[in-house]
């Protein structure tokens, strides 16, 4: 393959030329670029796109790290990040987890050679503090609240969606709640704070009450199986659309708890089940928007109960 000095020799023009050429300069004579584009083409020449970003500063490209491609979750995260990033010509390049310390911390030290202008964190399983220490590499958003640092952040407002739910609940005379949840209450938030006020404002409510490690269908049916085999409750608060699907199947031709899921999926409608929108697409393009505008805003997205 030609290189850029090559190229040089050939057209008789200077390797800065031809970079300025390659690199959409402003300000070259229009003669001479056409000269130089011909000869590009010609030869089939390809830039050294490592050497173009050293001297430029820039990738054009920002990871995004989360826990998993399968969850519908971090999918709309995602989806609402790449929509943004594609208007800026940027790449997306996902760096799945499964919650895995090493593997995050080895998607940092990547982001600390430069190989991403922006890192974007949907979950993280390390902590805060060793995160931020590659805030020296360049710009962190994080996807979730970060109330006491000085960096981007966009998050939800689960304590508003909760209350929704409870409120729902409470509407049609529920006494007494079930709740699934993905991950423990030690390295979730989200977990943490659905558990405290459940305890809060339902008497009835203790941990016999939670099935844990809830992600998908299977895990749902095994949850519904278990409420009414063991705990019988007529109200469930689950972590996501896919597990309200699994407990709805399971008690077909039984009486139905009143189910509310999270994340709006298409399920959820089909089933006619409650559900919890948290405009994650949305979310996704505030982050991106607050990389490229270099701000390090503290933003909430508020929810919205779909009631069905």
């Amino acid at each position: 393959m030609v290189t850029i000095n090559e190229l040089a020799k050939l057209s008789g023009y200077s390797t800065t030329m031809i970079s300025r050429v390659v690199n959409n300069y402003p300000y070259v004579d229009e003669e001479k670029r056409q000269e130089i584009l011909k000869l590009i083409k010609e030869l089939n020449y390809r830039p050294n796109s490592i050497a173009r970003n050293l001297s430029i500063g820039k990738t054009y490209n920002i990871g995004v790290i989360i826990p998993s491609l399968q969850r519908p979750y971090f999918e709309q995260l995602v989806s609402g990040i790449a929509e943004e990033a594609f208007k800026h010509n940027y790449k997306v390049t996902l760096l799945p987890t499964n919650y895995d310390r090493e593997t995050e911390l080895s998607y940092l030290e990547d982001f600390s050679t430069k190989q991403y202008d922006g890192l974007f964190i949907t979950s993280k399983v390390n902590s805060l503090q060793k995160i931020l220490e590659y805030q020296q590499y360049g710009p962190l958003i994080f996807c979730e609240s970060v109330p006491d640092e000085e960096v981007a952040s966009v998050s939800i407002d689960r304590e508003q969606a909760f209350m929704d739910a409870m409120a729902y609940f409470f509407e049609h005379n529920i006494k007494k709640i079930g709740m699934t949840v993905g991950r423990n209450e030690r390295y979730s938030n989200s977990t943490k704070l659905f558990l405290q006020l459940a305890k809060a404002n339902f008497d009835s409510f203790d941990e016999s009450s939670v099935v844990r490690n809830c992600r998908t269908y299977e895990d749902g049916y095994r949850a519904g199986q278990f409420f009414y085999e063991n705990n019988q409750v007529d109200g469930i608060l689950t972590n996501g659309d896919e597990v309200s699907a699994g407990i709805y199947d399971f008690y077909r031709g039984k009486k139905t708890p009143l189910i509310i899921g999270q994340d709006n999926l298409l399920a959820s409608k089909l089933l006619n089940l409650s559900t919890i929108d948290y405009h994650l697409s949305k979310s996704g393009r505030e982050a991106f928007r607050q990389f490229i505008e270099n701000r390090k805003d503290k933003i909430m997205i508020e929810p919205t109960l779909i009631k069905r």
